[in-house]
Formats: structure tokens, C-alpha cells, sequence
């Protein structure tokens, strides 16, 4: 049996520059484009948006996000933090990066415009 290693792709949302909609857009073409090049991707912002939308759900009330955003980071293999606009001052992105320091799963960072991955050396924990 072949286990396949299923990536978290961090992506700003609540304070994207150009609002909701198109952090959603841009997360979705993100992801899209990881998975064509062989990166299994659970992204948050582009697995949820659309649910939040046509359900009638607040986008940003984390207490219906947060706990399906935790149940997803655990069975997650590493993160992948998109260089979007504002992502450096999203508090999400920044809890993310330490969940997944702490539990010494691998940290990289995706230029968006390459699509290169630069792996992180972790502040908290050791890497698995």
C-alpha cells in the first residue's frame, strides 16, 4: 500500500487585500496548480469558502472553522504557506506555522508566482 502525503496549504483570507472572494480565487488556482504538479492539498480557504458561502455561514466565525481547521492541520503531513498578499501579517498563517513547528511536521514556503517550495527550519519542536 502506497501512503500518499497530503499537504496544508496556508492562505490568507480574513485581511486579503482584495477581500474574501478573491483570496478564495487565488487559493483555489493555488491548490489547483499544486495538485496538477503531483502536491495532494487540503486548503482551508479553498475547501471552505464556497461551504460558508451557499450554507449561510460566517466565513470568518472561527467557531465552526476552528475545530475542522484543527481535525485538518492533525492529519496533515506538512504546511505549505502561500507568499500571497498580507500573508506575513495573517494571525491564522502565524498559528498554523506553530501548530505544525510544534508537532515537528515540516514547514515550507510556495512563491506563488514559481511555485517553488523553501523548506523552513523549525523554531519549535523536531522535524519528523
Amino acid at each position: 500500500m502506497n501512503i500518499v502525503k497530503v499537504a496544508y496549504l496556508a492562505t490568507p483570507y480574513a485581511h486579503y487585500p482584495a477581500g474574501h472572494e478573491q483570496a478564495y480565487v487565488d487559493a483555489c488556482a493555488i491548490a489547483g496548480h499544486l495538485l496538477q504538479i503531483g502536491i495532494f492539498v487540503y486548503c482551508p480557504i479553498a475547501h471552505s469558502h464556497g461551504l460558508a458561502i451557499h450554507a449561510e455561514m460566517g466565513p470568518d466565525d472561527m467557531h465552526v472553522w476552528a475545530p475542522l481547521n484543527a481535525a485538518m492541520m492533525s492529519r496533515c503531513d506538512y504546511l505549505i504557506v502561500a507568499h500571497m498578499a498580507g500573508w506575513e501579517s495573517s494571525s491564522g498563517i502565524a498559528d498554523e506555522i506553530v501548530y505544525f513547528e510544534t508537532c515537528g511536521k515540516p514547514v515550507y514556503d510556495l512563491c506563488v508566482k514559481t511555485l517553488v517550495l523553501s523548506e523552513r527550519k523549525l523554531r519549535y519542536g523536531t522535524q519528523k
